[in-house]
């Protein structure tokens, strides 16, 4: 590799320079911060800086968003402590999904096979009512299909099928995941 010649190539971060300082010098520090714990707070913060977010939104301490300009969060999501949402690309979280804690979403890689180690950026699509357990990691172009379970410090690399438990590195089905129908549909009323 040769690290000297690299470069984002077309990649844009999506806002100009101003709102990009704005965001890193107050919004990031005011969001992660352990000295207001409120979400309604946080919420706030984000939509400032151009996120998209839910009614109900719960956000614990040391929450990273790295463009939250590239985020949107449905209804009643649950953000855990630490979690980092490294979102170079767009990432979409559904209604009543659960992020834990210390979870990892990444949208971006490099191409191990180019001369200048090339970035490649893809969303993460994680829909409603899923549950991405502590812990866990989440790769770019990666969709969470609805109710999709990734248990302790699971690694998806590719897409998981709906109402599927998943875990290990990489994350493999374990099993179906059972839950009253009845009160999934119940909870979007």
């Amino acid at each position: 590799m040769r690290l000297d010649n690299y470069s984002t190539g077309t990649y844009k971060p999506g806002a100009n320079i101003i709102k990009q300082m704005l965001w890193f010098f107050l919004g990031s520090p005011l969001l992660a911060t352990r000295w207001i714990p409120m979400s309604g707070f946080k919420v706030m913060v984000l939509r400032i800086f151009g996120a998209k977010i839910g009614r109900g939104v719960r956000i614990k301490p040391g929450l990273r968003v790295k463009f939250p300009w590239r985020l949107t969060v449905g209804d009643y999501a649950w953000l855990g402590e630490d979690a980092w949402i490294d979102n170079l690309a767009e990432v979409t979280i559904g209604a009543h999904a659960c992020i834990s804690q210390g979870v990892y979403l990444c949208t971006g890689n490099h191409d191990w096979n180019h001369p200048d180690f090339k970035l490649i950026v893809a969303p993460i699509h994680i829909q409603e009512s899923c549950w991405i357990a502590a812990k866990s990691v989440i790769g770019p172009g990666v969709t969470v299909g609805r109710g999709a379970v990734l248990v302790l410090g699971g690694v998806a690399g590719k897409s998981l099928e709906p109402m599927t438990v998943y875990g290990g590195n990489p994350a493999q089905p374990i099993k179906q995941r059972k839950l009253a129908m009845e009160e999934i549909h119940v909870s979007h009323r």
